[in-house]
């Protein structure tokens, strides 16, 4: 099952403090290159990120995008500075009785007094907020795995009629071989016929010549190779594994034969044929650049 390095997933987790979006976003790369963008509470949490993300991703660049969301009050905390307080009383008091003051010390005069209540970030148990946040992280990897699937389920597709197409170009070069030699053998008969009152032709050397002829023509070798590529190619199709790096290799391994077929014969059906079976090659070879 080949899958696409081209993906996008989304996933969110919550529970009563937090909320968490995570989006992982992949193009095709050489290597396996994964990008974290998450807040600075979360930074101690970025290798785990990291680490689950490549259980999964094998190839690709790969961005992964965390927001984080504090559910309803657990964003702000409102502490009592007790100390403060107590010396506000204490002092207050001292005040009434060295000084003989009268009245009482409201609620609301408290209230407004500086640094008698201080607000405070939240904090979140580390192993509740790496709970929700792998969670979230999880269900995006999902969700983008569903992406390459399908994406990569249509790029096999489109390559195993590629390589159908490629099967039957073999087919006539190789029906097309045997009469290369046969040609070249009627045009040296016909050159020779020119010559034949000025010199004494030798028939062995003549069948000598037609048979390294004969031998330097054949291409039976390459198609043979060939066709072992091409199955190859369709087994990695049907693999598990990440394959793309592979195919790379066999692609060029057809176009190494191809050329060769094409360099043993000055036959212009045939030189079609080759090309025709590269321009098909070109196109398998971009669509592995994005094969996982």
């Amino acid at each position: 099952m080949v899958k696409s390095m081209t993906g996008f997933g989304k996933g969110e987790s919550a529970n009563q403090d937090v909320a968490l979006t995570v989006e992982i976003k992949s193009v095709n790369h050489r290597y396996c290159d994964i990008n974290i963008k998450l807040p600075r509470s979360l930074s101690a949490f970025e290798n785990e990120v990291k680490k689950t993300v490549g259980q999964t991703l094998k190839r690709g660049k790969v961005d992964v995008y965390i927001n984080l969301n504090l559910i309803g009050g657990t964003a702000l905390r409102a502490t009592l500075n007790r100390p403060l307080v107590s010396a506000y009383l204490a002092a207050l008091d001292e005040l009434k009785n060295e000084f003989a003051v009268s009245g009482d010390i409201g609620l609301d005069w408290l209230a407004s007094q500086k640094d008698l209540i201080q607000i405070e970030e939240a904090t979140i148990d580390p192993e509740i907020m790496k709970e929700v946040l792998i969670s979230a992280v999880q269900k995006a990897l999902t969700g983008h795995d569903q992406m390459r699937i399908a994406e990569g389920a249509a790029t096999a597709d489109d390559m195993l009629a590629r390589l159908g197409l490629i099967g039957g170009l073999l087919d006539q070069i190789e029906a097309l071989a045997p009469e290369v030699p046969k040609e070249w053998r009627v045009k040296l008969e016909q050159r020779l016929k020119k010559f034949s009152e000025e010199i004494e032709i030798d028939p062995q050397r003549l069948a000598q010549e037609l048979a390294m002829v004969a031998d330097r023509c054949d291409v039976s070798e390459e198609l043979t190779r060939f066709r072992s590529h091409i199955k190859q190619f369709e087994a990695l199709l049907k693999s598990n594994e990440p394959v793309g790096r592979k195919m790379d290799f066999l692609v060029q391994e057809m176009n190494r034969e191809a050329n060769t077929t094409g360099s043993k014969s000055n036959h212009a059906e045939l030189t079609r044929l080759v090309v025709d079976i590269k321009a098909e090659l070109e196109k398998i070879r971009e669509q592995v650049q994005n094969v996982e």
